[in-house]
């Protein structure tokens, strides 16, 4: 399982695996149903299914002598905590950077946005 939101990127990085994800969304699915929704053969597919794998974003079931893969929700925390403190990182230096500028705008005017309270409509 990955560790690193760089692992999960990695993984997410190339475009027949992102089109297995999205199909995995839709509900668990082999090999066999994956390769016949995508232009790779079966050998490709699970190629990719075990970089999958690997990043945690994947899981499988044993069903017979089948795999039947599916999401794992707690692979993509991973990369969720990644993306909420990107954020959280971005928009602190924002509010530095409007804090430094001396508060011009909603804040300073005493509103919440373009008609916050406070702010009359002309």
């Amino acid at each position: 399982m990955a560790t690193s939101h760089d692992g999960v990127l990695d993984a997410l990085g190339d475009p027949t695996r992102r089109a297995v994800v999205r199909r995995l969304a839709a509900g668990p699915a082999s090999v066999a149903l994956l390769a016949a929704d995508l232009p790779v053969s079966r050998p490709a597919v699970s190629q990719h299914l075990r970089v999958l794998h690997a990043a945690g974003l994947v899981a499988f079931d044993t069903v017979g002598t089948r795999h039947v893969y599916r999401l794992e929700p707690s692979g993509f925390e991973v990369l969720r905590g990644w993306l909420d403190g990107f954020w959280s990182d971005v928009l602190g230096a924002f509010a530095a950077h409007a804090d430094a500028r001396g508060g011009h705008g909603a804040a300073a005017a005493g509103g919440t946005g373009p008609r916050g309270a406070g702010e009359g409509v002309s």
